[in-house]
């Protein structure tokens, strides 16, 4: 692995500001291109008792989206939904990496856990 010098620390925040964030596991049902985006595909994402339209900025980052299909992953979900190319977004995939400008991955549960669940 190369050399990777982390990001300064961003400023303190309190537990409430922490807690207004509502991250949870989704499983990623299926992955749809956008053709009119050379970045943005758009994820349906099972939630347990509902799903969500996510579009997430991926196209560039894997050689195949679709590999990440079938997948649980993190997701900010309390996020006001927000149009791109023609299509609403209703979260955001939480992925690692993307802000370090190093090719991001998945922030995914060690194990199969109900999609839903929160993280804290």
């Amino acid at each position: 692995m190369e050399q990777f010098n982390p990001a300064p620390i961003k400023p303190e925040i309190n537990l409430d500001d922490l807690n207004k964030i509502d991250i949870r596991v989704g499983k990623i049902e299926k992955i749809e291109d956008l053709p009119k985006s050379k970045n943005i595909v758009k994820l349906n994402v099972n939630f347990g008792d509902h799903s969500r339209t996510i579009l997430a900025g991926i196209k560039q980052e894997r050689e195949n989206p679709k590999e990440i299909e079938g997948q649980q992953a993190l997701f900010v979900i309390n996020l006001k939904p927000r149009k791109m190319m023609g299509e609403v977004s209703e979260g955001m995939l939480f992925d690692i990496g993307y802000s370090d400008k190093i090719t991001p991955v998945l922030a995914i549960p060690e194990k199969l856990v109900p999609n839903g669940t929160r993280a804290e």
